[in-house]
């Protein structure tokens, strides 16, 4: 695990330059450097030490006559399999990482070397002699990627915040990107906060040659239902296929070990793993701790578990620095969250498994159900449920019973789901509170998205929406960035290609059966683990922001971010104010007003402009390597 940097074009100085950039991307890699520099292009690694751990490892590498050059942040799971492959057809390695199969790989087979690839990977490969960069992204988006074209240069890296130390970078804002952030808490496009910046979208690959860009999207996942087998004979498949996705997933020279909450997926994982260190962090709030459960799932399969309580004090001091790692908001609180779990795992370990993705393949989401709910209810006339959902919205009071209900039910789904646990601020909500207002963009986002699976059945819809927007800039996102923060490889077993392949064929009732989410993953989990943790309900992890906003110590702290002279840039913060006051005081219905998602959202983006445009270049926090 690692991460890179990179430029072609010109620049004065250019090795240092890069070795600038490098720096700012240190704690992805703090065993080693190496750097490449041409005329034309100049490319920069630092290195976690995973597979192969002596210095011949190190990056860049190049393939036999040097003509090719490669930096890569991730890791090939197949790659033993590959490189036999590569061997019998004349290659010569000369190390035993997983990242060398790549630059022979691209010299074998060119572009169609991503087609062969399983695993989390980002990579870019310079041929000198046709002055062509190659730069690919694997197709989950595990692992991030961004680039911009300026001023007659390409940066490239796994870090935004590198590009800044470039002499031809232009650090702008780009404020169309706001009204998109307030509805879904994160950039949910392959546009960036920065102006020319983008991401590289997964399952792309990208090429730059005579100041020339291309983009080809290699793959896309297609859910297609169709397995015919019997309930039992599909979860002895997931069991199968779970289990050699972790044998695979635990290839390392370190110690491996995993994440663990109260719920199914990182339990199962870490049943399958066989770990020696399990950890879990949670808060001091009761409902919002899962410190016990996983304690208790731990002992049932004799695994150590280490476990932090999360102090408010630490959660909220921390996040401009979390902010800094994260390149661009996200206003998930459990982002912050998972920086501390990384941040404890790291004391102990280089590696650890996590279940993301589980969700996605396997319909875990509770929200999942809701289509398959409710039915009486929907052989109303559309047109009935559609006036009866404005007059919900418009008429009745926030907070009312029943209100979220029959508005949701006045539309239809591509109305109403854009992305698991989104639509913080409606697009309506999102124009009044800026200043300059913003352009209806929430359908332009899912329409084309909703548009190749409208022959699927609405749980997999939703599936798919989620597998491209959710899951990546928000999930997977944090994942990288703030195990990355702390020098630690987060591996996620679930999003393995076999794995995807499986879950492509799975048929509606073996994903959801309202109440009961990822029916087929359930029952392979409860064939080994117990059932209390098997059949538990998805929770999420939960923190207790919406508590933390009504205490006075944490009021004021977002109330002077509410009115400083950055909120006043972009929003009416007379009414950030009495959003934040209607939380604190319980105004409306039942005295249960609950604005925190909204207060969240908009104070992480706050939070994040202070630290990289309130005081010019933001300054580098202080590391801690180890």
């Amino acid at each position: 695990m690692c991460g890179f940097v990179g430029f072609v074009g010109e620049a004065e100085n250019r090795e240092q330059v890069l070795t600038d950039m490098m720096n700012t991307i240190i704690h992805r890699g703090p065993d080693s450097e190496g750097k490449y520099v041409d005329a034309d292009a100049a490319l920069g690694f630092r290195r976690l030490s995973i597979i192969d751990l002596s210095a011949v490892g190190d990056q860049p590498l190049y393939n036999e006559d040097k003509s090719m050059v490669l930096v890569f942040n991730g890791e090939i799971y197949n790659y033993q399999e590959l490189r036999k492959e590569l061997e019998e057809a004349g290659h010569v390695f000369v190390s035993n990482t997983d990242s060398e199969t790549l630059i022979h790989g691209y010299e074998e087979w060119g572009e169609h070397l991503v087609d062969r690839l399983r695993g989390m990977y980002a990579f870019a490969v310079w041929d000198t002699k046709a002055k062509r960069l190659f730069v690919a992204r694997d197709i989950f988006g595990i692992k991030p990627l961004y680039y911009a074209q300026m001023n007659g240069t390409l940066l490239f890296g796994s870090e935004i915040k590198s590009f800044m130390e470039h002499p031809k970078f232009d650090k702008v804002f780009n404020e169309e990107a706001l009204g998109n952030y307030l509805s879904f808490q994160f950039v949910p496009t392959n546009e960036t906060f920065f102006k020319g910046v983008f991401c590289l979208q997964p399952g792309h690959y990208l090429t730059y040659e005579n100041g020339e860009m291309r983009i080809v999207r290699y793959f896309e996942p297609h859910f297609t239902g169709d397995c015919k087998k019997s309930f039992e004979e599909v979860v002895d498949e997931v069991e199968k296929v779970m289990k050699e996705s972790v044998e695979k997933h635990k290839i390392s020279d370190v110690e491996v070990a995993s994440y663990l909450s109260s719920g199914v997926d990182s339990s199962y994982l870490t049943y399958l793993g066989q770990v020696d260190h399990t950890f879990t962090v949670g808060f001091d709030e009761g409902k919002y701790s899962e410190i016990q459960d996983a304690k208790e799932f731990a002992e049932s399969i004799h695994m150590k578990n280490d476990a932090k309580v999360i102090s408010p004090e630490e959660y909220w001091d921390r996040l401009s620095d979390i902010q800094y790692y994260m390149d661009e908001p996200v206003a998930d609180p459990a982002a912050i969250a998972l920086y501390f779990l990384s941040e404890e795992a790291a004391k102990k370990v280089k590696v650890v498994l996590s279940g993301e993705g589980s969700d996605e393949l396997f319909g875990g989401y509770n929200i999942y159900c809701e289509p398959l709910e409710h039915t009486g209810f929907n052989k109303i006339p559309f047109v009935l449920r559609r006036l009866l959902g404005k007059f919900a919205e418009y008429c009745l009071p926030r907070g009312m019973k029943g209100r979220g209900f029959l508005i949701r039910h006045g539309k239809t789904l591509e109305e109403r789901y854009f992305a698991n646990a989104t639509n913080i601020f409606t697009e309506r909500e999102a124009n009044k509170i800026l200043k300059k207002g913003c352009e209806p963009g929430i359908m332009k986002v899912t329409r084309p998205l909703y548009e190749r699976v409208k022959d699927k059945d609405a749980v997999t819809k939703m599936q798919y929406v989620d597998m491209h927007l959710w899951l990546v800039h928000d999930i997977l996102m944090k994942g990288d960035k703030m195990g990355m923060a702390n020098s630690l490889e987060v591996r996620v077993p679930f999003l393995d290609k076999k794995v995807l392949e499986l879950a492509e064929t799975l048929p509606l009732e073996y994903k959801v059966r309202a109440p009961k989410t990822k029916v087929a993953l359930r029952g392979a989990a409860e064939k080994v683990i117990r059932s209390k943790t098997a059949e538990k309900k998805k929770l999420g992890f939960p923190i207790p922001i919406r508590v933390w906003l009504k205490e006075d110590t944490y009021y004021e702290r977002v109330k002077d971010m509410f009115t400083s002279e950055a909120a006043k840039k972009f929003f009416h913060t007379e009414l950030l104010v009495k959003m934040l006051d209607d939380h604190k005081n319980g105004k409306h219905v039942n005295e249960k007003t609950d604005n925190s998602r909204k207060i969240w959202t908009v104070y992480i983006f706050l939070v994040w402009y202070d630290r990289f445009f309130g005081h010019g270049k933001p300054v580098h926090p202080e590391m801690n390597v180890r």
